[in-house]
């Protein structure tokens, strides 16, 4: 029990992310406690070779998709990047004008991800919020890695033409 604490406790805040990322920010802590559930119930289908987080995650990203299919939620996902981007100890404090910018940018990617079709959001969510690799990518995901290439591809591409469209509109 200790052990499997420790994971949790390693992987949690990614866990979090990945969950406020692919289900919204209001159900992340929900669905993470829900998957490390799951993933106790299920630790000894877990191969002790495998990486622990892409195993964690994936379940992580699958009771998300479950959760947000049975909502029938596409849009008003939040995404808080407030505590991975927290100035560091001795830093100056932003301006209010700079928060207020950062927030309004925040909300902006938010909105914008939001709007890319749940597939693509999931790859880009890994790759780019998460900071995953490809192949952590595919592992969470259960996608091939070709599949992780393009649809990062295709929602960069995507993501870049809803935030210009919001910008100039």
């Amino acid at each position: 029990m200790d052990a499997y604490g420790a994971l949790l406790a390693t992987h949690q805040g990614a866990a979090r992310r990945l969950a406020a990322a692919l289900a919204g920010s209001g159900d992340a802590d929900e669905v993470a406690q829900d998957a490390f559930v799951k993933a106790w119930y299920g630790l000894a289908g877990f191969r002790r070779e495998a990486p622990f987080r892409p195993w964690l995650l994936r379940i992580v990203a699958n009771e998300a998709r479950n959760r947000r299919r049975a909502a029938g939620r596409r849009a008003g996902h939040e995404l808080r990047f407030a505590a991975d981007r927290a100035a560091a100890p001795g830093e100056a404090a932003p301006s209010p004008e700079a928060a207020v910018l950062v927030t309004e940018t925040r909300r902006s990617v938010a909105a914008a991800l939001a709007g890319l079709p749940d597939g693509v959001r999931d790859v880009v969510a890994c790759r780019h919020l998460l900071g995953m690799t490809e192949e952590e990518t595919a592992a969470v995901l259960g996608v091939p890695r070709g599949t992780v290439k393009s649809r990062t591809s295709r929602g960069l591409r995507r993501l870049a033409r809803l935030l210009e469209a919001e910008v100039h509109g």
